[in-house]
């Protein structure tokens, strides 16, 4: 299950990495070689995404991984976990990652994160989106995982682009990952 698309991460636990794809079939590409280097690692993967892209992922998964491996895989649906509480509010859902996360802190488990965030509409208030990435950023430093967060670049809103600019110290971009010039540590 060789994955050359991840090495990347070898060695490295404290990397926030900002993913902006273009369609589908990138997008499930990448996720799946995220997952396969994790499992292979030995590590457990949380995968925060929609169901209609979670049943894509797994069919996957499943031709690939064993039972044993796929217990590895924690799915979170995203819907759940960004609008746990009703709205898009940055506290509940850092108390949600945390609950979600907590029993691999506590037993001392590798884990890897991946998180595919999603918009109804571009009007969201982004400074909410921002404050969010901040405190996703300080997580991953202080608990020590990797995290991709995946962004659809389609109608993506300059705004919001500068926005995960500055709250993302590392860019996926081409299978390869770059820092971005425009991260702006806390």
């Amino acid at each position: 299950m060789e994955n050359k698309k991840q090495l990347f991460f070898e060695g490295k636990e404290k990397l926030h990495v900002l993913f902006f794809y273009t369609g589908m079939q990138s997008y499930i590409e990448e996720v799946l070689g995220f997952i396969y280097a994790g499992i292979e690692a030995g590590e457990y993967v949380v995968l925060i995404d929609n169901d209609r892209n979670f049943k894509r992922i797994s069919e996957q998964l499943k031709i690939r991984l064993t039972s044993i491996q796929l217990k590895q895989l924690h799915y979170v649906n995203s819907l759940d976990f960004y609008f746990s509480s009703g709205s898009y509010h940055p506290p509940a859902i850092t108390d949600y990652f945390n609950k979600t996360v907590q029993p691999y802190i506590n037993q001392n488990i590798t884990f890897r994160s991946w998180a595919h965030v999603e918009w109804a509409t571009m009007d969201e208030p982004f400074h909410l989106i921002g404050d969010f990435e901040r405190i996703v950023d300080n997580a991953v430093n202080e608990i020590s995982f990797p995290l991709i967060c995946a962004y659809g670049e389609r109608k993506m809103p300059s705004t919001l682009e500068t926005i995960l600019l500055e709250t993302h110290p590392y860019i996926l971009k081409k299978e390869k990952l770059i820092f971005s010039k425009k991260y702006i540590p806390e």
